[in-house]
């Protein structure tokens, strides 16, 4: 509701894309480490930020059938966009979003945060725990390990 339905962008206007936002940044994914709105003039360099679910669950919790009735767009979006060489997951219901999107079995692939996942197409898949206020306040992510995970992926990327 004050994130992106409002802003237009993914994780931009609330908590969760101050963390991220200043991430991107930090690994030159993002030209700022601060987003307000889709035209705030932020460009985002070889990524690209989506949603898992596409609506505004009660609760800011997605329900297994939103998470399915969605899972469509998702699928669409990562069978458009052959030049994704890495995907991240932030959270759970993020990874297992993309490997029902991607047609794979959950039990193949464990969540764990920071874990690196070869994926049969050629695509890496990156864990990490959502950067939510929740995880944040109660250290379960910190930015340190976060940043670990996007230095990771920088280092993938940058030796393809």
């Amino acid at each position: 509701m004050h994130g992106a339905n409002r802003s237009g962008r993914p994780f931009t206007g609330d908590y969760a894309g101050i963390l991220l936002y200043a991430t991107l940044h930090h690994f030159d994914f993002a030209s700022a480490p601060v987003s307000v709105a889709a035209d705030d003039g932020l460009m985002l360099r070889d990524c690209r930020l989506t949603n898992a679910v596409k609506c505004l669950p009660p609760e800011n919790k997605p329900e297994p059938a939103e998470i399915r009735t969605c899972n469509g767009y998702l699928a669409e979006e990562i069978a458009g966009s052959p030049d994704v060489a890495i995907m991240l997951a932030l959270g759970t219901i993020a990874h297992r979003a993309v490997l029902m999107a991607s047609g794979l079995k959950q039990s193949a692939y464990a969540f764990a945060h920071g874990a690196r996942h070869d994926l049969p197409d050629g695509r890496v898949l990156f864990d990490s725990y959502h950067c939510s206020r929740y995880n944040t306040q109660t250290r379960r992510l910190t930015e340190q390990s976060f940043h670990d995970v996007f230095a990771a992926i920088r280092n993938d990327l940058d030796g393809r």
